[in-house]
């Protein structure tokens, strides 16, 4: 795929902080980028903590107008926290890995440069994944809005008991659940949360959001993929210290017949990767999945 608006445009570096080594990795990316004839510029808070010369900080906001990608270094939760600010601005985000599994961040550090200079060259694969957004409703009044990119997670306190959880579907009631809490997550957040709580795997391409219980009290409380057109209400029925999050990276404080309303977001955020690269291919090596070349290893 060519990308020629890419090509000695504006590249925001978004840098995960308290990294250890991470200093030379972010020079040796900003000389290649000047050198090719980008300007440089540091999301505000990297900027908090990095200097460079000539490198100057912007905010989500400004980056949104301003730059042609965003170039993320660190986990996927460097990724989501950005990914989330600049999905209203449809900035493709190219992720570098800094962290652990790198799902979203999947760009490996040894071999950065070289496939940088093929993606701002214009050889990539795109890839647009959708977000949840959800508000939450006290007494009919808005009282929290988030955006999600892997999940919206409904959840007791450690110290408490079950929570008791009313969920509507478009309108149509679907179940009380007693559980430890509920995820709903997108294609996206498939494998992350959901999957630990024995959430099937969406491909990133389906419309579909996927509901996983966790630690229901009743064994028939099983994951549901639901299309990315529902909307979900879930409302707390009954239970103490209860929380909603959004990417773990939000949340706000609930109470008996509190409502959270979950929808699709009109926004969506678009991924560049390297040419070839394919979902099944992280699968396999983020999630360890055997692989025998040639039938070896087949019985």
């Amino acid at each position: 795929m060519s990308a020629p608006y890419v090509l000695n445009k504006t590249i925001a570096l978004v840098v995960r902080q308290n990294t250890v080594g991470i200093d030379a990795s972010v020079k040796s990316i900003v000389d290649f980028l000047q050198d090719a004839g980008h300007s440089v510029v540091f999301e505000a808070e990297t900027a908090a903590h990095l200097r460079y010369p000539g490198v100057g900080a912007m905010t989500a906001a400004e980056i949104g107008a301003q730059a042609a990608a965003a170039i993320v270094i660190g986990g996927d939760g460097t990724m989501l926290g950005i990914a989330r600010q600049l999905a209203p601005f449809n900035v493709p985000l190219i992720g570098i890995n800094q962290g652990r599994l790198g799902f979203m961040t999947d760009i490996p550090l040894e071999r950065m440069l070289p496939v940088l200079a093929e993606i701002l060259g214009g050889a990539f694969k795109a890839e647009r994944r959708t977000l949840l957004e959800g508000q939450v409703l006290r007494n009919g009044n808005v009282i929290h809005f988030g955006m999600a990119i892997n999940d919206v997670v409904v959840s007791r306190g450690g110290g408490s008991g079950m929570a008791e959880l009313k969920v509507d579907v478009d309108g149509h009631f679907m179940y009380n659940q007693r559980s430890d809490g509920l995820i709903i997550a997108t294609p996206t957040g498939s494998t992350a949360y959901a999957l630990s709580a024995g959430g099937p795997l969406l491909h990133p391409s389906l419309g579909g959001i996927v509901l996983v219980p966790i630690a229901p009290h009743a064994l028939s409380n099983r994951p549901i993929v639901l299309p990315d057109s529902s909307e979900i209400v879930v409302e707390i029925m009954r239970g103490r210290d209860i929380s909603v999050n959004f990417d773990m990276q939000t949340f706000a404080s609930l109470m008996t017949q509190d409502r959270i309303v979950i929808r699709r977001s009109p926004h969506t955020m678009t991924f560049l990767h390297p040419e070839g690269w394919t979902y099944y291919d992280t699968l396999r090596e983020k999630l360890h999945w055997n692989e025998y070349p040639s039938g070896e290893g087949i019985l």
